[in-house]
């Protein structure tokens, strides 16, 4: 499952080339459409995440986040962790959802970013052992220069969440605009079971 940035994915970024490669080997792909910025809120997002998710066998497909998208994911592990462990009140659906044998965070803005339209996303739930429950391995990626990141993402999320990162070098935000349009290495993840990312 493919979860692009919310904020916008430009057509010439990994994601569209990725989801292609991989229905070309005839692999099932879903991509996440967020409602549009003036419909959405939290609840709204994590909802249709939920939807994207229904009918996935648990610990049978992954998961790949990017940018702002990274912080829905994080929001949606919190959620779904106090879903299983508590009454989830009004969110019914909470806990419900598959868990994904593999989930990569890739770019990750700073959860201290301003994100207009999606402020909602703050604060960002950076809760290790829910992150840990929502999938069977988690990996994050990032950009040594990535501007939405500064401090990167090794130090902004692997050190709190207590995670190893994949760091790329001059990597920015890992859009097309850095380069990473056809990105091998993505669809290299992909074809593996193993959780590490090799750059």
């Amino acid at each position: 499952m493919l979860l692009p940035d919310p904020l916008g994915t430009d057509e010439q970024d990994w994601q569209p080339w990725l989801a292609g490669q991989l229905r070309e080997t005839g692999r099932e792909v879903r991509v996440v459409s967020w409602p549009e910025p003036a419909a959405a809120d939290l609840d709204s997002c994590l909802a249709v995440l939920r939807r994207g998710l229904a009918g996935l066998p648990d610990d049978g497909f992954d998961v790949l986040a990017h940018s702002t998208a990274c912080l829905l994911w994080l929001h949606h592990a919190s959620r779904e962790d106090a879903g299983r462990n508590t009454d989830a009140g009004s969110d019914t659906d909470a806990g419900s959802s598959p868990r994904p044998a593999r989930v990569a965070l890739v770019a990750p803005p700073a959860p201290d970013r301003q994100l207009p339209a999606w402020d909602f996303l703050r604060p960002v739930p950076l809760a290790v052992d829910a992150l840990r429950r929502a999938a069977d391995g988690t990996v994050l990626v990032g950009g040594d220069d990535d501007p939405q990141c500064p401090g990167g993402v090794a130090h902004v999320y692997g050190a709190p969440l207590k995670m190893a990162a994949t760091v790329i070098a001059g990597g920015g935000a890992l859009t097309a605009a850095a380069g990473f349009g056809p990105w091998p290495a993505v669809l290299d993840w992909c074809g593996r079971d193993n959780l590490a990312f090799r750059a």
